[in-house]
């Protein structure tokens, strides 16, 4: 009887793992997808500085709006049906604690540009544990929507109302002219009109300052001059204790072309053989310095470095820790 008795319990048994291991649980299988992402920041250490990568969005760079030879252009044509995503771009903005003061280097594209995909900087901010009340200064690189539109809402009202914002006066005195504006091509209009709108509640606040390239305006940082891709192109470049870190604006829009092929353009740059002059200047002496960089249009979060191959050059990312440390 116990004989048999044990059969049947070793039959019942492999019948129950035999079901188990062909049919999953269906409390498992029934577990929910979860789509939300991580908060938009990144933090890193230089020097003394503490700074913060904030994603504004991430969009597509359109291939009719790089300018080439043909045959560099046809290369890039055929990588691109290879690569759908070869021109895959980011939208940043960065916040440098000082430990005296906080300041932004461009505000990411708010509602005036982007169609909805750019616009996430605040909410980046209040993620990383700021408000933008709390913001001292907003260092721009240039007056275009994507950079400056997070400044302004659409009804005219300061986002940042407690800061100062500088701007280098050849960009300013340009975007801000109605007579340069009046004089220029129709696609063009829109960036006058915006860069105008944006600007308006800080000039009247009496926040909007211009400066020269000689202008010191923030200790431990200097001011790099990058003409070309507008009038008054300008990099940031902060020191502190032997480290730094240049913001270089637009200096690259599209990296996996124009590190390649830096005599590239887009339709974007005011002085195209100016703006390629910049690049052929500064990647050789950053690749060759190992500099820090912070782009807006690199990959999230948008900070790196430079190395030289025979074919131009590599972006190099920082790479993601949780740890907070100097990279």
């Amino acid at each position: 009887m116990l004989k048999r008795n044990s059969k049947l319990f070793a039959a019942a048994l492999l019948v129950a793992l035999a079901s188990s291991v062909a049919g999953p649980n269906p409390a498992l299988a029934a577990a929910p997808q979860h789509h939300d992402q991580v908060p938009g920041f990144y933090r890193m250490k230089v020097g003394d500085l503490e700074v913060t990568a904030l994603l504004d969005g991430a969009a597509v760079f359109d291939l009719h709006w790089l300018n080439g030879k043909k045959v560099t252009m046809d290369r890039v044509t055929k990588a691109l049906h290879e690569d759908p995503h070869l021109l895959d771009v980011g939208d940043t903005g960065f916040l440098v604690n000082t430990g005296k003061q906080l300041i932004l280097v461009d505000a990411g594209a708010g509602t005036w540009y982007g169609g909805g995909a750019l616009g996430r900087l605040a909410d980046s901010l209040h993620s990383a544990g700021y408000a933008p009340e709390e913001v001292d200064r907003v260092l721009i690189t240039h007056l275009h929507s994507d950079h400056v539109g997070g400044l302004t809402t659409q009804d005219g009202k300061r986002v940042f109302p407690n800061a100062e914002v500088f701007v280098s006066k050849a960009e300013s005195d340009f975007w801000l002219s109605p007579e340069i504006a009046a004089k220029a091509a129709k696609d063009v209009q829109p960036f006058f009109q915006s860069a105008q709108a944006i600007a308006a509640p800080y000039v009247k606040a009496g926040k909007w300052h211009a400066f020269d390239d000689s202008d010191a305006l923030v200790d431990g940082m200097r001011l790099v001059s990058l003409h070309g891709h507008t009038p008054g192109h300008t990099g940031y470049e902060f020191s502190s204790k032997g480290k730094t870190i240049l913001f270089w604006g637009d200096t690259i829009h599209e990296q996996l072309v124009q590190l390649s092929h830096s005599d590239i353009t887009v339709v974007f740059d005011i002085d195209h053989a100016a703006a390629a002059a910049t690049r052929h200047k500064l990647l050789p002496t950053l690749a060759h310095e190992g500099a820090l960089i912070a782009g807006p249009h690199m990959p999230f979060p948008g900070m790196g470095r430079l190395r030289k191959e025979a074919n131009g050059y590599v972006w190099a990312p920082v790479i993601f820790t949780e740890q907070w440390a100097e990279r």
